[in-house]
């Protein structure tokens, strides 16, 4: 399985228009060759570089996607998720997308997408814990997508 955007390159610099000095939309994510028998997708977008790369403390989570039926092959810009898809709770404490906006460096930003051999049940808006752990034993494939930021200002 393979991720990737038409907004950055892999390991390349996220545009400022998919950050909080921007628009802060998610980028146009597109994958192919999912694993056979696949029934769903998730999506976890993180950046384990917070607060700063230089002594990282914690990962902070950006976007928690999941139930993105199997027949789907991208998410276009904007990031609008429909019924069957679900978000959880990003570390805002909020639903949807929340765009890079580190503090201090550059940061790595991890987008995964995980293929998985069943819908999940109804999860309301859950953490990214709570969706690993609801993952647990469903994973059929993984593809990731890193790309970077620093603020300008």
């Amino acid at each position: 399985m393979r991720l990737t955007s038409t907004a950055f390159v892999a390991n390349g610099e996220i545009p400022s228009a998919h950050t909080c000095e921007g628009a802060d939309q998610a980028p146009a994510l597109a994958w192919e060759d999912p694993p056979d028998g696949t029934k769903s997708f998730a999506l976890i977008v993180d950046d384990p570089d917070a607060p700063d790369p230089r002594a990282p403390k914690t990962t902070w989570v950006h976007w928690v996607v999941y139930n993105i039926p199997a027949g789907t092959q991208a998410l276009a810009a904007g990031g609008r998720i429909s019924a069957p898809a679900g978000e959880g709770i990003n570390d805002w404490k909020r639903r949807g997308y929340g765009g890079p906006c580190p503090p201090i460096g550059r940061h790595r930003y991890f987008f995964k997408l995980y293929a998985l051999d069943a819908a999940l049940p109804d999860l309301g808006s859950p953490t990214k814990a709570v969706l690993e752990g609801a993952m647990e034993g469903h994973v059929l494939g993984r593809a990731e997508l890193m790309g970077t930021y620093q603020k300008a200002r």
